[in-house]
């Protein structure tokens, strides 16, 4: 990616940035025994506008017997989080990703899970266990997760996309989430006519 052509970013933002992503670097990444995965090394990336792409339609059922669309969500800031039940960095950030949904949901942000490589069973005594209420996608092959290939390396996991109003990819974090950051990620990308009214 050229350097130069990323957007400046807001002080506070650049700095919860760099923070996150000083803290990814202090090791090389880890292997999951026996699945092949290796955690995110904590990298962030938030592109330029003129950067991004369009992301690619995922669509596939999700884990409650319902679907999930990712074009029904235009207009909207989408956020994306692989994950799997045996991948201990996303049971440590389960939590975080709730508590974001729960406070950034009436705003024009919809979060949902992609389940990878992982057994219906498994991933939802997952859901249960974490209280998640956001839609979570079932992948059990992984074919869904290789869908966005150009954004996030097949092998990385948690990995976490922030889908722009147009459906454009504009941001990702490889490894585990902190709130501050993810926020700092979405919070410019809600359209003004969604955030809510102030007296």
């Amino acid at each position: 990616m050229n350097m130069n052509r990323m957007r400046l970013l807001p002080s506070a933002l650049a700095t919860v940035v760099l923070a996150a992503t000083l803290a990814g670097c202090g090791g090389a990444a880890e292997a999951d025994p026996g699945t092949g995965f290796v955690a995110g090394d904590g990298s962030i990336v938030l592109l330029a506008a003129e950067d991004r792409v369009v992301a690619p339609d995922l669509a596939g059922e999700t884990l409650d017997g319902g679907s999930f669309r990712l074009a029904d969500h235009l207009g909207e800031v989408v956020v994306l989080n692989v994950w799997a039940s045996w991948c201990a960095p996303c049971r440590a950030e389960a939590p975080v990703l709730e508590a974001a949904w729960t406070d950034l949901r009436g705003e024009g942000v919809q979060f949902v899970g992609l389940d990878t490589r992982d057994t219906v069973s498994a991933a939802q005594a997952f859901i249960d266990n974490y209280g998640i209420t956001y839609p979570n996608v079932i992948d059990v092959d992984g074919q869904l997760q290789l869908l966005f290939g150009d954004s996030l390396p097949p092998q990385a996991i948690p990995s976490t996309l922030v889908i722009d109003p147009e459906g454009r990819v504009a941001g990702r974090i490889l490894g585990r989430v902190s709130e501050s950051t993810l926020r700092g990620l979405i919070e410019p990308l809600i359209p003004a006519s969604a955030s809510p009214t102030s007296l």
